[in-house]
């Protein structure tokens, strides 16, 4: 049986316009461990996005499998992917997708929120809030916890976006660009931000990057081109 913690297993992934196809994964094969660190590696274009998308299951591949923990998600029903998207997986995105009417402890909330609609044993929303507190006070924020994003800073905002996605605990942290957006060096502050929350933490990460000084630090770089891992 694997140790993997999550695998993808031949996964072909194309997307139709009318009559013209694009293919943009061709068969990709890649197993992670339980505590990894993972970076995927590789140009614009070249399908890392896609690849974390579809571990995510933010995505449908157009044929293949992904397994958590030997379960099969592409075979689950929407409700129960979505269940396991909220408990498993949290997600930090190149353009932070803050909701821009909400506070920042506000939007940290939301993951939480939403995942108490999955279980009949309800956690009462202090305890959301006193943990979504002290993880913003860790990231330096506790004094901008009532700011909308529009008052943040874009570093600011990472962290924030940071934050939500470490709200339930997430066994796998998917990473998108997450500095592509930030100067040097508040993108360095936020990878430093990272790799401690991944060591204090103990959480599964995989990092999509085209930035090799990135990727160095990572346990083990993945290349992909042109939709296929580089062997």
């Amino acid at each position: 049986m694997s140790s993997s913690i999550l695998q993808a297993i031949n996964i072909f992934k194309e997307y139709t316009s009318g009559e013209r196809t694009l293919p943009v994964l061709h068969g990709v094969n890649l197993s992670v461990e339980k505590n990894e660190i993972v970076a995927i590696v590789g140009a614009s274009g070249a399908g890392k996005s896609t690849l974390l998308h579809i571990l995510g299951i933010l995505d449908t591949p157009t044929s293949g499998s992904v397994l958590y923990k030997g379960i099969n998600l592409t075979k689950l029903s929407a409700k129960k992917q979505a269940e396991t998207r909220n408990r498993t997986f949290g997600f930090v995105f190149q353009f932070y997708h803050l909701l821009p009417d909400f506070t920042a402890l506000e939007n940290v909330l939301l993951p939480s929120l939403i995942g108490s609609g999955f279980s009949n044993s309800k956690i009462p929303d202090k305890n959301y809030k006193s943990k979504a507190l002290s993880l913003l006070e860790r990231v330096g924020l506790g004094n901008r916890v009532t700011h909308k994003p529009s008052q943040l800073s874009g570093g600011e905002r990472q962290r924030v976006a940071i934050v939500r996605a470490l709200i339930n605990n997430p066994e796998i942290l998917l990473c998108d660009e997450p500095t592509g957006n930030l100067d040097t060096k508040t993108g360095h502050e936020i990878l430093e931000l990272i790799w401690d929350l991944n060591r204090t933490s103990h959480q599964t990460l995989i990092i999509v990057t085209h930035d090799e000084e990135i990727a160095k630090h990572a346990g083990r770089i993945v290349r992909i081109i042109d939709g296929r891992i580089l062997e």
